[in-house]
């Protein structure tokens, strides 16, 4: 439930007066710290939403829920997450809609998952694929900590989408398909296996080379409509008495989106009339090893260390909501 007063355990995002957000979750009797003073929980603690706080230094702090938005990029992650921006992009490119039965791959740390799920409801469904067993732990707690608890619509496995899906779905099952990894291309087989005739499937990917290699093996395999690719920028704007001017910095590229759709069986996509650009096929499409496209996109690894301390994290407040269900309390488990 997100109305009503704020209630003890939930995250509240906190506004200083230079517009710095501070999102931190509401514990009866504890005390929140700052440099220039400090507020008890329990002033917050029943309070409506859109309430001010002072703290013991006179800074004052607007108090409101976070939004998805604000969630996604303050929450714990392993793997870097989808941006806001391309998320609503691929809600609406990709047309999911409530009661849609949805396959992701690449949950990283829940970002898209979050997106996805307010999308088709408890209608629908979400099966989400992660080949590693920590980033999906990470992505379970993100997701129950936004949502309270676990979501009906979800099922999250481990695995590779090659081996996974075949099991897990029906032929022709699926409506919609996103796929956020290194190399898509590799899961065309099982896409097409799962995917309804009409369905969507989007690819997220970070280089001009995977798109290009992504497009390239849509339209030779023949059962795919005519891939679409773009990107979007986001400029926020300074807005003060008449200085009205573009922020000087923005959030461009991220990734560039990519989607196509299945044909009936047995029909192959018209071939789409266009005169090629000089020297555009003159080169064989190059074959890539995952650890070259890592290194391309600069994917890090995260540390051991951070990895275990989300994951704690995630721990204690799964003990905490089952606590305050059933109305025991526990020990804190001593850290690393």
């Amino acid at each position: 439930m997100r109305r009503g007063p704020f209630r003890d355990g939930e995250r509240v995002q906190l506004t200083d007066p230079k517009g710095r957000l501070t999102t931190m979750t509401l514990r009866e009797g504890t005390t929140f710290h700052t440099h220039k003073g400090s507020f008890g929980h329990d002033e917050l603690i029943g309070a409506p939403e859109g309430t001010v706080v002072s703290t013991t230094g006179g800074v004052e702090y607007l108090a409101l829920r976070p939004l998805l938005a604000d969630y996604v990029l303050s929450m714990p992650r392993g793997a870097a997450v989808i941006y806001p921006k391309d998320a609503a992009q691929i809600v609406t490119q990709a047309d999911i809609y409530t009661g849609a039965r949805v396959v992701e791959a690449g949950v990283g740390s829940g970002a898209l998952t979050l997106s996805l799920l307010r999308a088709v409801g408890e209608a629908g469904s979400v099966l989400s694929i992660e080949r590693r067993e920590d980033f999906a732990e990470i992505a379970r707690g993100n997701v129950e900590t936004f949502f309270g608890g676990t979501h009906p619509a979800w099922e999250l496995r481990t695995g590779d989408l090659q081996d996974v899906l075949p099991e897990a779905v029906e032929a022709g099952s699926v409506d919609r398909v996103t796929l956020d990894m290194l190399a898509p291309w590799e899961c065309f087989e099982a896409v097409e296996h799962a995917l309804a005739p009409g369905g969507v499937l989007l690819a997220y990917v970070a280089t001009t080379t995977q798109l290009s290699r992504f497009a390239e093996d849509a339209k030779a395999r023949g059962c795919w409509t005519e891939p679409v690719a773009w990107e979007s920028m986001v400029r926020g704007w300074h807005l003060e008495g008449l200085s009205v001017r573009p922020d000087h910095r923005m959030v461009a590229h991220t990734g560039f989106l990519v989607t196509t759709r299945k044909m009936a069986p047995g029909v192959s996509a018209p071939i789409r009339r266009r005169r090629p650009a000089p020297g555009a096929y003159s080169e064989p499409v190059n074959d890539f090893e995952t650890a070259d496209l890592a290194a391309d996109v600069g994917e890090r690894e995260p540390s051991a260390k951070k990895l275990r301390r989300v994951l704690r994290g995630h721990e204690a407040d799964r003990q905490r909501r089952d606590e305050s269900s059933t109305g025991e309390t526990s020990a804190p488990e001593p850290q690393d």
